[in-house]
């Protein structure tokens, strides 16, 4: 009986998944917490001519030059000015290291499946690929992101080339 109790304590921690939550705007989104690899500060990126406008710039992280993009801008929301809140994510991209400023963040969230919303269907010419889903945590709405897809190829080879 005790070894049944285990495992099922074993099944259901491995249905539970783990966010970093940040916000942008009034809305609340989430990374899975394996594709954050730190959290700093803002810091004014050194401009690149020729990007996208979304892209900042680049940052020098311990010697290794990191493109920094502004998540605000990327999901074409109104730019604001950074203030004492607002950090830089750096996330692991598809295989790169990659900065991406939001207005804050918020804390890490744990989402069983039974809380993981499927992305809901919007019309046609709505891109919404990057959103791997809802999370439902009490009365709050995250919108989870799949940081993997958010930037389209073109995107990525305007980052490389930076």
């Amino acid at each position: 009986m005790e070894k049944i109790a285990q495992l099922n304590d074993t099944n259901s921690a491995a249905q539970v998944n783990q966010f970093v939550t940040f916000a942008i705007g009034d809305e609340e989104y989430a990374v899975g917490v394996l594709k954050v690899q730190e959290i700093i500060g803002y810091q004014q990126p050194t401009k690149i001519p020729n990007v996208p406008a979304f892209v900042k710039g680049v940052l020098n992280l311990r010697g290794s030059v990191v493109p920094v993009t502004d998540l605000r801008l990327k999901f074409n929301m109104n730019e604001r000015e950074y203030d004492m809140f607002t950090v830089i994510l750096i996330l692991e991209i598809q295989g790169r290291t990659m900065g991406a400023i939001v207005d804050a963040v918020s804390d890490v969230i744990y989402l069983s499946r039974d809380e993981i919303q499927l992305t809901p269907d919007f019309s046609s010419g709505i891109t919404v690929d990057f959103i791997s889903g809802m999370g439902r945590k009490d009365s709050r709405l995250t919108i989870l992101l799949d940081i993997d897809r958010m930037l389209n190829s073109t995107e990525l080879a305007a980052l490389d080339a930076a």
